[in-house]
């Protein structure tokens, strides 16, 4: 019988072999330059291909048909750094997608069909540094704590998108922004813009093409101006402006004061009613005594 090592070592070899030849696989209809790149670019795909190697770093899908891409996708590709999905079309991605990819530094999710960027998307993708989120023309709502944990990010991208406010709260988490793209956007120049006004205002130096590059329309006409011809003051008849939250508090408030003093005068008048019945009662008595 031969020595264990004579027929062992060749087994491992080809394990070893076949696992390697899997692990730098490349998809069919894509081009794979190195073995830690994947270029998929404008092959017609209509969904994420197969047999992406594991130990993938950049991964090119943008000028596709993808329409969505699956919610455990980033778990497999714990290596992913830099992910090109631009131009598909992609009109949502489910929350905590992209929470797993922790060491993804560049996304693209630009000229897709986006609707809403919902809170928990990102979730602690502390590495990123740049994504871009512009060019997609039906994006109007981004959740509050969407970019909560982007605390590298440096370079966000929405332009052309259907923006017309944004809570300026989104952009609070992110302590390392450089660049903010805002351009576009059909910003409405109302007292619900006073806050991101002041907020741009205070980081222009940020906004690549300045406040003039910014635009936003007057009611009730439409005019469309450039951010640069208001200043701080402009929005200073807001300051005292009731939001939608605080007219209802107002009017809940009104309803419940005019409630209590219902209930109070209700309760006044029957007490004040007892007391004449017990008095005419008791002289009642006084006089049968009397008599």
């Amino acid at each position: 019988m031969p020595p264990c090592g004579t027929w062992l070592q060749p087994l491992l070899a080809l394990i070893v072999s076949a696992s390697l030849t899997r692990s730098h696989s490349c998809p069919s209809r894509c081009l794979c330059p190195d073995n830690h790149t994947v270029n998929c670019t404008s092959q017609g795909l209509v969904g994420v291909p197969d047999s992406i190697p594991l130990d993938v770093r950049r991964l090119l899908l943008s000028n596709n048909w993808i329409p969505w891409i699956p919610s455990d996708f980033l778990v497999l590709y714990t290596d992913l750094v830099y992910l090109d999905l631009r131009n598909n079309s992609l009109s949502q991605l489910d929350p905590g997608t992209l929470s797993s990819s922790s060491r993804l530094v560049f996304l693209d999710l630009g000229s897709n069909n986006l609707t809403e960027i919902p809170s928990g998307m990102f979730g602690e993708s502390k590495s990123l540094i740049k994504l871009r989120l512009g060019n997609n023309p039906y994006l109007r709502m981004i959740g509050r704590d969407a970019f909560s944990g982007l605390s590298a990010l440096r370079e966000l991208d929405l332009e052309k998108n259907a923006f017309t406010v944004l809570d300026v709260r989104v952009l609070e988490p992110l302590a390392s922004l450089r660049m903010l793209r805002l351009e576009g956007n059909p910003w409405l120049c109302n007292c619900h813009f006073a806050k991101l006004f002041a907020w741009l205002y205070q980081n222009r130096q940020k906004l690549p093409t300045g406040m003039e590059g910014i635009e936003c329309s007057l009611p009730p006409d439409g005019l469309r101006v450039p951010l640069s011809v208001f200043s701080e003051d402009s929005f200073r008849e807001c300051r005292g402006a009731l939001t939608l939250t605080d007219c209802l508090i107002v009017i809940f408030s009104g309803i419940s004061v005019s409630f209590a003093a219902i209930v109070t005068s209700f309760l006044l008048a029957s007490i004040v009613h007892c007391f004449q019945r017990i008095s005419k009662t008791s002289k009642g008595d006084e006089e049968e005594g009397k008599d």
